[in-house]
């Protein structure tokens, strides 16, 4: 049997002040018994994103300082932060998390799955199996080098996934353009450290678009 190849395990999208707007999960291929299922619940992605915050913070806080070391003639090795975050952290041997922030603060979090897939045309559970689930519950309170690999895993280029986030930022401004669609609702001002309240994304448009990235993306795609 041809080795499974990435696939996405869960989407998730968090707001600018650490609240949980969106998640998605995915099914993953399990080679014992030649189905698909989620490798986690809902709550278990959640709380994976959740400790993708502290790595989002860290990041910010190293560009911050490198760019002001920068402006005054300083220099460091710690590179500027942009929008794209690439790998936070590996979960597991399996598992990985990939992060995106907009320049509004909102962030995108795309969990890979290394050995979530059968390639097209391989014998077996294939891209079938249950389907994936969809919820606007949340990430609360996370990236990496050229080329991150796993503990015992394949490794996977960080630019695998710009597509996904690529894809993720045209849906939530589509969403965002929506007039009855009001961003302030869904950026509760919370007390420090808090990552609750205020509204999630409940748009069936938004959460099947999150769902149609998810299930088409496979590495080396170039175009969502």
């Amino acid at each position: 049997m041809a080795a499974a190849i990435p696939s996405i395990a869960c989407l998730g999208v968090i707001g600018r002040n650490n609240n949980p707007l969106h998640i998605t999960v995915f099914p993953s291929y399990d080679a014992a018994t030649n189905t698909r299922a989620p490798l986690r619940t809902p709550i278990q992605f959640s709380l994976l994103l959740s400790s993708t915050l502290d790595v989002f913070e860290a990041r910010a806080r190293a560009g911050g300082s490198n760019t002001q070391q920068q402006q005054s003639g300083g220099s460091s090795n710690v590179p500027i932060v942009s929008g794209d975050f690439g790998l936070l952290h590996a979960v597991d041997e399996r598992l990985a998390a990939y992060g995106f922030e907009t320049n509004t603060g909102v962030r995108f979090v795309a969990v890979v799955d290394m050995r979530g897939r059968l390639p097209p045309g391989s014998v077996g559970a294939g891209s079938g199996g249950a389907p994936s689930s969809s919820a606007g519950i949340g990430a609360g309170g996370g990236g990496g080098g050229a080329g991150a690999g796993l503990r015992g895993g394949v490794g996977l280029r960080e630019a695998e996934l710009r597509v996904v986030f690529r894809a993720m930022q045209t849906a939530y401004v589509r969403l965002l353009q929506n007039p009855f669609y009001d961003p302030d609702e869904h950026a509760p001002l919370v007390p420090p450290g808090g990552g609750g309240g205020g509204k999630r994304i409940t748009s069936r448009k938004f959460a099947e678009e999150m769902r149609r990235i998810g299930d088409s993306w496979a590495p080396g795609v170039v175009s969502l």
